[in-house]
């Protein structure tokens, strides 16, 4: 299998290659067509100097091809030009020939032009191909043509007299290209290996986090729930974003798992301690160590504290419901202010065996809002229980409905001791207790509030809590129907 850097740097260098090879090619063959034209036009430019020139030399009295001076001349612009220049009659006959390379011409003298390239000079006035003349020189060129004109001043026509060929190496050409192509090459060597050095370098620069990820992944599945990807900080991209999702991710399972441990040891603790009482009183019972005369008072125990498990255990099935994923919150019109008032009945008893008062403050009409009656219920009734058994006797609870914009404000709040800062972020956790809690309140199980919380997040509601100077309110929303 191939890793994603592997196939992010071949990607990489083979686009790199490609484009190379493309614009390479473009460049080889738009280069060549240019020298080759620009050394077309240049010989054709030359030729034309050279015909005009000859055409107007010859017109002097007494100007032959053969003058030394002339033949100097020639030959310099020949050097010049880098080129080999012939000039013929207007049957082919060679009459001088100059060259730049300093070879010995004398055998072109008595040569003459193929037949094919004067005709093509006298019937299309120019010829500009590759070619060697039939042998006449040697090696691959690029020959140029163009007749010899001149003007009669006496009869005031213009007539052939000779012609001019511009030869020039092929191979001249050739080395000037390869002189660009090896440029080119160069560069572009120079350039694609420092892509693929960029390549490898950001490959393994977008790989490494992943693979950092990978590893911390085995791990959490190996139960070290510790491990955190490190190293991409101060990155702002993608991968960046990906590995602090990663380590929130492994913050939020490192909570969980702490939090799963330590609802076992809750769990341990609530369940040891009846099972411990029940098991000590039977055993006192079937042993004997309790007296008949207070076996009744130890069976009244036992009930007490087997109604505490079957207690603890149903809660525990709730809680597993409202967690499941396969609970789905049923969303109705309801008055939420007639649950509040169904529920503070229902508890009535309980109020008035601890001597307090209610006090109100509810809309006049009905309080329309979206939710599952039931489990709004069960919410009203834990938190009304919950503040009855933590009110100081002979004080009042306080019960309040506010309408804000598209929320319901529902609001329970009773006077007792005061719960310190560093317990109300606390309180809606699973088994959680106050030590006032534990020691007077021995049929709480701790998972009310909890199971408040979680009804409201399942109907994406929050609730809040404070408590200042004895009093203790919570405060949970619903959406206005």
């Amino acid at each position: 299998m191939k890793s994603l850097y592997r196939r992010q740097f071949i990607m990489m260098t083979s686009l790199v290659l490609i484009s190379f090879l493309l614009l390479g090619g473009a460049f080889a063959g738009l280069s060549y067509q240019y020298i080759t034209a620009d050394k077309r036009e240049s010989m054709e430019n030359n030729a034309s100097y050279i015909a005009s020139f000859t055409g107007a030399y010859l017109g002097n009295l007494g100007a032959s091809i053969q003058d030394p001076v002339y033949q100097l001349y020639i030959s310099t612009v020949a050097n010049i030009s880098d080129s080999t220049v012939i000039l013929s009659e207007n049957d082919g006959q060679v009459v001088f020939a100059a060259s730049a390379r300093g070879e010995d011409l004398n055998a072109l003298l008595r040569s003459s032009i193929p037949a094919d390239v004067v005709n093509a000079v006298k019937q299309q006035g120019t010829y500009a191909k590759p070619g060697n003349l039939g042998g006449l020189v040697s090696g691959k060129c690029y020959v140029v043509g163009l007749p010899i004109l001149q003007h009669s001043a006496i009869t005031g026509q213009t007539y052939q007299r000779g012609m001019v060929f511009a030869v020039s190496q092929v191979s001249l050409l050739t080395r000037l290209w390869q002189d660009f192509t090896l440029i080119f090459l160069l560069a572009a060597g120079v350039v694609f290996l420092l892509a693929a050095a960029a390549s490898s370098f950001t490959s393994l620069h977008l790989t490494q986090p992943l693979k950092d990820m990978a590893q911390a992944a085995q791990k959490f599945g190996q139960g070290e729930f510790d491990t955190r990807v490190s190293g991409c900080e101060g990155r702002c991209d993608e991968v960046g974003e990906l590995a602090e999702a990663f380590n929130a991710m492994a913050d939020s399972l490192a909570k969980s798992e702490a939090q799963r441990s330590e609802f076992i040891a809750n769990v341990s603790h609530e369940l040891k301690t009846p099972m411990t009482t029940i098991a000590g009183f039977a055993d006192g019972i079937l042993d004997g160590t309790i007296p008949r005369s207070k076996e009744a008072e130890a069976l009244k125990t036992i009930s007490s504290e087997t109604r505490r498990l079957s207690r603890l255990v149903r809660r525990m099935l709730d809680l597993s419901r409202l967690q499941s994923s396969e609970n789905v919150t049923a969303q109705e019109r309801f008055d939420v202010s007639e649950v509040l008032i169904r529920v503070l009945v229902s508890l009535e008893g309980k109020i008035n065996s601890r001597g307090l008062d209610v006090e109100t403050h509810l809309p006049d009409g009905p309080v329309m809002v979206w939710g599952d009656p039931d489990a709004i219920t069960q919410v009203c009734y834990n938190l009304l229980d919950n503040a009855i058994k933590f009110a100081t006797a002979g004080t009042a609870l306080r019960l309040a409905i506010q309408v804000k914009g598209e929320k319901a404000y529902v609001s329970v709040a009773n006077l007792g001791e005061t719960i310190p800062p560093q317990e109300l972020g606390q309180i809606f956790d699973r088994f959680h207790k106050t030590d006032r809690s534990r020691s007077e309140d021995r049929d709480g199980v701790g998972l009310g509030l909890y199971i408040v919380k979680t009804i409201l997040n399942n109907h994406k509601e929050t609730i809040t809590a404070t408590s200042e100077e004895g009093l203790t309110t919570f405060t949970f929303t619903l959406t206005i129907a």
